[in-house]
């Protein structure tokens, strides 16, 4: 990596200087102060940015799950024609669990194969296949559970910092009653924040009509 790659993106005098010929009118004002404030307004921007984006204006409402009772093999082909890396396990419309395909890992070999490859090179060595003895169980045998769950209102800062607090990949969006409504992955949180930070030629402010 070379050292251009390193350097932080930060503001320079002349930039200020320019930013500030484009504005009509005197301004009774330094650069170093101008500097300060911009970087002040900058975060006071981001933070409240960040806290007013809530976890339904981000959700995916259109949730694939299963219900706690669903055969393992139907979680496992739904899971792979959604193409899906976990879904809510629900019961009488209600979050119970969260399946993920760490869950059939460890299903598949408990302490002994804890990833996927360990599980590829038990059933290379000859050694059967380890989701057999699964094919007679059904969700509620391997969801973790309870589920951590979120609700419409919930800032999605704070569901970001679930999720990395307990290493998760989705997070279910539920009602008062625990009731499923939608769902948010961790894509949907880096794409979120990057909106955010880095908005759209779109949604980016004009500099016309500023006195």
């Amino acid at each position: 990596m070379d050292s251009d790659s390193n350097r932080t993106f930060d503001i320079s005098e002349e930039d200020i200087y320019e930013a500030m010929k484009e504005i009509e009118g005197y301004l009774d004002i330094t650069p170093g102060d101008f500097r300060a404030l911009y970087a002040i307004a900058h975060r006071h921007a981001i933070t409240r940015l960040a806290t007013s984006v809530k976890a339904g204006d981000v959700m995916t409402r259109d949730v694939v799950f299963v219900e706690k009772g669903t055969p393992l093999a139907e979680v496992a082909d739904r899971m792979a024609r959604e193409g899906v890396s976990g879904v809510p396990v629900i019961q009488d419309q209600k979050v119970v669990g969260v399946i993920s395909e760490k869950d059939f890992v460890f299903a598949m070999g408990g302490e002994a194969l804890r990833s996927f490859m360990a599980v590829v090179a038990h059933c290379l060595g000859n050694k059967g296949c380890a989701a057999l003895p699964m094919r007679h169980q059904a969700a509620e045998h391997i969801m973790t559970q309870p589920a951590l769950t979120v609700s419409m209102e919930t800032p999605l800062s704070k569901v970001a910092n679930i999720m990395a607090e307990n290493n998760l990949n989705r997070v279910p969006v539920v009602d008062s009653e625990g009731k499923l409504l939608g769902i948010i992955a961790r894509a949907d949180i880096v794409q979120t924040s990057c909106t955010v930070i880095i908005p759209s030629e779109g949604m980016r402010p004009s500099s016309e009509g500023v006195a």
